[in-house]
């Protein structure tokens, strides 16, 4: 695991892309981190927001890494919130604030078994780095990605080898991207699954990859108030009892470790 630099530090946007229903930011980093796939960043303006006495505090919001080369990171956001649109409003020049990278990322495959990435929406990133680093190794992988609908399906383009899934069939298969899993999975069991989005899919798949016994590695999301384990506001019940943190025992979880993905997650 990459250790993250003490404290937050200031980075700077070099690129900021609209693809599709996403806004794709590139960052420098001057502390010249190299983070694993499945580890995360806690972002903040450094301006704008929480600036002025009428304005509204802003947490950092934890973003997957999506890429990273020396000295630069990339992050894929929707604007969903106040704390996202000031993110996704983000210009060339402006400066963020970066602590990270933070948790636990994917582990390689094992035991020959051939790797199968499923993941939707915004949890596409770290499945996108997953799969670059994948390939460093020699390994191609399987890439299932599910979206609502064409728009936010746009930026799987940029993916060829990607088999998409969407709600309302504009794009690839009508149907959940789990549809697609499940098919892979009865071609060749002798996989491991690599997963990332909504709390609904990725329950759907722990439960069928425990159920099928096949291991899978779940990069948990969930609102994070501090990013190192401090506010327990990110928590996820065990099968064995008790509770992980995602923050720093996760992002990711093995499925068979998980009792279940709640709804906050």
């Amino acid at each position: 695991m990459t250790p993250a630099p003490f404290g937050r530090r200031r980075g700077v946007v070099t690129t900021a892309r609209q693809v599709g229903a996403y806004v794709i930011l590139e960052i420098t980093d001057k502390a010249q981190t190299q983070p694993e796939p499945g580890q995360f960043f806690m972002l903040a303006a450094a301006e704008g927001w929480g600036a002025g006495d009428d304005e509204r505090p802003y947490l950092p919001r934890a973003f997957s890494v999506m890429g990273s080369t020396a000295g630069r990171l990339w992050f894929m956001l929707e604007d969903v919130g106040p704390g996202t649109h000031r993110l996704a409003s983000l210009l060339k020049g402006q400066a963020v604030w970066l602590t990270g990278p933070l948790g636990h990322g994917f582990r390689a495959p094992e035991d020959g078994r051939r790797p199968i990435l499923c993941g939707g929406g915004v949890g596409v990133p770290p499945l996108v780095f997953w799969t670059n680093g994948l390939r460093a190794q020699g390994i191609e992988p399987t890439l299932l990605l599910g979206f609502r609908d064409r728009h936010h399906a746009e930026v799987a383009t940029t993916m060829p080898s990607a088999q998409v899934a969407t709600d309302d069939g504009s794009m690839g298969h009508q149907g959940f991207v789990t549809e697609l899993l499940v098919a892979e999975l009865d071609r060749d069991p002798h996989a491991v699954v690599y997963a990332c989005g909504p709390p609904g899919m990725l329950e759907a798949i722990r439960a069928l990859c425990v159920e099928r016994n096949v291991p899978a590695q779940l990069a948990l999301e969930a609102g994070m108030a501090c990013g190192f384990g401090a506010c327990f506001g990110c928590v996820v019940p065990l099968a064995a009892g008790g509770y992980a943190r995602i923050c720093v025992d996760g992002p990711v979880l093995e499925a068979g470790e998980v009792r279940e993905v709640p709804a906050h997650a």
